[in-house]
């Protein structure tokens, strides 16, 4: 499985893809306004960092004006791929770009119907919202078992981003279930590494090297 960093902070990005778990980076409005910096500047700076998939949102949401944010998004790198909401207006902006070459990424989408729809316009990506169903008491962990299972079924070669990851425990899930990338916030990288048992073995390992070398 593919680990994408769910993040518009550069120094984040650099700590975390020098550990060689950086496959893509994903992005929205929101996370970029967080960074007080020019979109374009920030989503440049990324691509040049990261040799994945780097996710640049559109604004627009008529499906004219996201057809030409994104012809000017694709522009910037090599490794751009345009987010576009899940909306019928998205789906024939995606229909469109995927004519174009251009790579999309469909994001909010909360069913498996959605998620089809998604596929069959062409997208080249697919962003289940897990939290987010977990928050309204809907099984997150279902949608992409069945998502994986009709995407399977008719062979279409949209991959399946496990998005608003909330923790370790959706991580490991959306791995066995056959989700190709989980975009993960960088907060949350450490907790994936970390475990109680490994600082404990690590601390009696140095209390036994110590009493050996003093020796």
């Amino acid at each position: 499985m593919k680990f994408f960093l769910d993040t518009a902070n550069v120094d984040e990005i650099k700590r975390i893809n020098e550990l060689g778990l950086v496959d893509g980076v994903t992005t929205n409005p929101t996370i970029i306004a967080k960074e007080g910096r020019d979109f374009e500047e920030v989503i440049k700076e990324i691509c040049s960092l990261v040799d994945g998939p780097v996710s640049a949102e559109v604004t627009g949401s008529q499906a004219e004006q996201m057809i030409t944010e994104a012809e000017v998004l694709a522009k910037w790198a090599r490794n751009v791929v345009v987010k576009i909401p899940m909306t019928e207006q998205g789906l024939k902006a995606v229909n469109t770009l995927s004519k174009k070459r251009i790579k999309t990424n469909v994001t909010l989408v909360f069913t498996v119907a959605q998620g089809l729809m998604a596929a069959k316009a062409g997208a080249t990506y697919i962003s289940p919202f897990l939290g987010r169903l977990d928050d309204i008491g809907t099984d997150s962990m279902a949608l992409i078992k069945n998502l994986r299972k009709v995407l399977d079924n008719y062979g279409y070669k949209a991959e399946i981003i496990s998005a608003s990851v909330r923790g370790l425990e959706h991580v490991e899930k959306v791995a066995e279930l056959g989700a190709d990338i989980a975009t993960i916030p960088g907060n949350l990288f450490p907790k994936l590494w970390s475990h109680p048992l490994t600082d404990k073995g690590i601390e009696q390992f140095e209390k036994d090297w110590a009493t050996f070398s003093n020796r």
